[in-house]
């Protein structure tokens, strides 16, 4: 499903570089380079630095990776209907305590469907801030990730001791 992007920036984080998209309504896009199902270059222009979305998604990581609370910024993943709604159970997942794909589904009353949740978890557009890394495998495997799993590992270290500090 394409998606109407309108503006994109470039975001240093720690774990590499990310382009940041948005729509007419929110954040519709945040990936690391190379990344599964990165739409590959954008038909947006740059970013001056002066819009508001691009600059509290900026804002949210720098935050996020400071182990600092941050709110997030208006999101709008295209996807259908069943990732979209994926997508938004990711956001009830707290930081420090990672969900299964099995609970994921059943919080969903889509026992039977982990596996298509896995992939619609696999195809969130919007890396870090709608948190698909806090996905793991039933024996705590940290299974697949669209950003690699040296990212996923690096994310999860980051939010345990985020939430060790804050305890």
């Amino acid at each position: 499903m394409s998606h109407h992007h309108i503006l994109q920036r470039r975001i240093a984080t720690p774990l590499g570089p990310l382009t940041a998209a948005r729509s007419a309504t929110g954040l519709s896009g945040l990936w690391f380079d190379g990344q599964k199902h990165h739409p590959g270059p954008l038909d947006a222009p740059e970013d001056d630095g002066s819009d508001a979305v691009l600059s509290a998604t900026a804002a949210a990581l720098t935050a996020y990776f400071s182990g600092r609370p941050f709110t997030l910024p208006p999101l709008d993943p295209a996807g259908t209907a069943f990732q979209r709604e994926v997508w938004q159970a990711l956001l009830d997942i707290a930081p420090g305590a990672p969900d299964t794909y099995g609970h994921l589904a059943e919080r969903l009353g889509r026992a039977q469907a982990a596996r298509a949740l896995g992939a619609a978890v696999g195809r969130n557009p919007i890396s870090i801030l709608i948190p698909c890394h806090r996905v793991v495998g039933a024996d705590g495997s940290l299974t697949g990730y669209a950003g690699g799993l040296e990212r996923k590992k690096a994310l999860l270290k980051l939010e345990a001791n985020v939430e060790v500090m804050a305890a």
